[in-house]
């Protein structure tokens, strides 16, 4: 068994005394060992994709409402730069990005629903398989 295991066995309480004992040794070690509980989502205090991700929607929604609204006023596109063929070039490419960053961020949830689903099912499969408590108990 690993010894990242064995520790997550005896919980943040063993993490923290390795750190503690890290920094007593040499400090170095110590500030390792720190910042791989962090970083590895062990100290609840790493990993806030979710949190920061939900952030960025929910910006990125508005902007969106906001691009809306604003229709094809002089907001939406950068102001002319002389060039006619250069700015039909820039509003198709920037329509194509636009396409694709929508396309992305699709493909985006059906990832995020596909991985949920997995991890439902498999949560469910293992539901299914455990004994219930009442066949358990003998009937006296």
């Amino acid at each position: 068994m690993p010894i990242t295991a064995q520790l997550d066995a005896f919980g943040k309480p063993a993490w923290i005394a390795l750190i503690v004992l890290g920094f007593m040794v040499w400090w170095p070690l110590g500030l390792c060992v720190l910042a791989f509980t962090i970083g590895s989502g062990r100290m609840g205090c790493g990993h806030h994709y979710g949190h920061w991700q939900n952030k960025m929607d929910r910006m990125q929604r508005k902007m969106d409402w906001m691009r809306s609204r604003m229709g094809g006023g002089p907001w939406n596109y950068a102001p002319s730069s002389g060039n006619r063929a250069f700015d039909e070039y820039r509003a198709d490419t920037l329509r194509r990005l636009e396409e694709e960053q929508r396309e992305f961020r699709e493909f985006l949830d059906r990832l995020r629903f596909a991985k949920d689903k997995t991890e439902f099912d498999q949560f469910m499969a293992e539901r299914g398989n455990r004994p219930s408590p009442d066949a358990s108990q003998p009937q006296g």
